[in-house]
């Protein structure tokens, strides 16, 4: 899926099924952000986050979104929190644990979020 959240950026989520050694399945939510280039009308990759799932309700919260498409949940976690975690490090050579830790719980938080 492509998203718009604002003028001069768009991000792409995807879902990735990976297998381990042992053949189990691996399931991970891709975040690919992209920048407007200051001239013209390409998009630059400004961040990429593969989230690899870990528990057994991330694993289902992926597999979901293959069967059944991104929930109105989980997209407005992608674009309310993922985004902005995302969009924190364009320009940072470096992310520190913290700001790690800010994406890799939005995504969980994505994966996992149900419609109410």
């Amino acid at each position: 899926m492509v998203f718009s959240p604002e003028s001069g950026f768009k991000f792409e989520v995807l879902v990735e099924k990976d297998c381990s050694a042992s053949n189990d399945p691996i399931w991970k939510l891709v975040f690919d952000l992209y920048k407007k280039q200051a001239t013209g009308s390409d998009f630059d990759q400004i961040v990429h986050v593969s989230f690899t799932s870990g528990s057994t309700a991330e694993q289902q919260g992926v597999q979901s979104m293959v069967s059944q498409g991104v929930s109105s949940g989980q997209a407005d976690v992608i674009t309310n929190k993922v985004y902005p975690a995302a969009k924190a490090l364009d320009g940072v050579q470096n992310p520190t644990d913290q700001q790690k830790q800010v994406l890799h719980q939005a995504m969980s938080e994505a994966v996992t979020s149900v419609d109410v």
